[in-house]
């Protein structure tokens, strides 16, 4: 990737060169906002996805990271949160059983201005590191909604109702998926993509972020 290119390995908490990415003294540092539990949300009726991986809190040095990231042009922290997000035995196992994973995709001018999607970035290097597949730009955002961040619970289940399609829906039959997200609030945008997967016939669906606020 031409970003690897670019960047030396640096630790994305302290920025200092750690061919690792992500140093011993960092890794205790973000400890004490780990949540590391998986929840399971089958017998819920109101959601679509299966399970929940929680892997921190988005609070303090994880918001600013996660901000950094999606908004001062530091793309590179993707292998950073990468190590975080597999770093834990329960994670990496659990995940390693899924056949395909996805990111909740950009719309296509918002994509543009940025230059990358924040979470596309991380769930390629979770594809590599698992073995399972990417399936790149299946999944798409049609409608160019408002940001979340700004609406009601109601609003944003509202909001997001329809922005989503599949290009290839027949790559989702019978396949166990994982769909990523860097941020999850509400859980509204999620939900609407898995309610996709699932008409597609995605056998279950494992939702993974980086933080849960």
């Amino acid at each position: 990737m031409l970003l690897d290119l670019i960047y030396p390995p640096v630790c994305g908490i302290c920025d200092k060169i750690n061919k690792k990415n992500l140093c011993k003294k960092c890794e205790l540092k973000i400890k004490k906002y780990e949540i590391n539990k998986i929840e399971d949300y089958r017998n819920d009726n109101l959601k679509y996805f299966d399970y929940q991986i929680k892997v921190f809190r988005y609070e303090n040095i994880i918001r600013e990271k996660i901000i950094d990231y999606k908004f001062n042009e530091k793309a590179y922290l993707y292998k950073t949160f990468e190590k975080m997000i597999l770093k834990t035995k329960k994670t990496y196992s659990f995940l390693k059983k899924y056949d395909i994973i996805l990111y909740v995709p950009m719309f296509k001018k918002h994509k543009l201005i940025r230059g990358y999607n924040q979470s596309e970035l991380i769930a390629r290097k979770i594809s590599d590191t698992l073995g399972i597949t990417l399936e790149k730009n299946n999944l798409t955002k049609v409608i160019n909604t408002k940001k979340q961040s700004t609406l009601t619970k109601s609003e944003r289940e509202r909001n997001v109702k329809n922005a989503f399609k599949l290009k290839n829906p027949e790559k989702i039959k019978d396949k166990k998926v994982i769909l990523f997200d860097d941020i999850y609030t509400t859980g509204s945008t999620v939900n609407e993509c898995s309610k996709i997967l699932k008409k597609a016939g995605a056998t279950e669906i494992a939702i993974l972020t980086i933080a849960v606020d």
